[in-house]
């Protein structure tokens, strides 16, 4: 069976518009979004200090980040990196994983509207548990599948 490159890159940019639609997420908001979380993640106490001794420069890093978001969020085939590969060497777990999750949440509840933020969201938590367990897995260890709350959003 042989896939049509055309047909899937034409399927890709239909459901890429209608994210773009229902969520109003564009590249200006992704970047607002890398930029505003990675200043509180640098400045948190339990994860700033991996970001320190592993990012060199964070200009270069922000903008692959930008990358990785468009990918990731609006399925813009732009990044081609190895996200698991990158995460093996840092000393993280769980309450890493936690921590930028929480950091995350509430930097897109407020730098996007609320469709925008919990597609974000969704997708942040399937990067955290992927992560999370695959570093597990490397560790020998076997974990549950991790809980997600309800709403990733903050409320207040």
């Amino acid at each position: 069976m042989s896939v049509d490159p055309q047909a899937g890159a034409a399927q890709r940019e239909l459901i890429a518009a209608d994210i773009v639609r229902r969520t109003g997420i564009d590249e200006a908001m992704i970047e607002r979004l890398v930029r505003a979380f990675y200043g509180r993640a640098r400045r948190d106490p339990l994860i700033g200090p991996i970001f320190d001794s592993a990012v060199r420069d964070w200009e270069s890093h922000l903008a692959r980040m930008c990358v990785f978001w468009s990918s990731v969020a609006l399925m813009s085939g732009r990044y081609h990196g190895q996200p698991m590969a990158a995460h093996l060497p840092l000393p993280i777990d769980t309450p890493h994983f936690d921590r930028w999750l929480e950091l995350f949440a509430e930097t897109a509840g407020e730098v996007c509207p609320p469709p925008a933020a919990e597609h974000f969201l969704e997708r942040a938590h399937r990067i955290a548990d992927s992560l999370a367990l695959g570093i597990a897995a490397r560790k020998g260890e076997i974990r549950p599948k991790r809980a997600r709350p309800a709403s990733s959003l903050p409320h207040g």
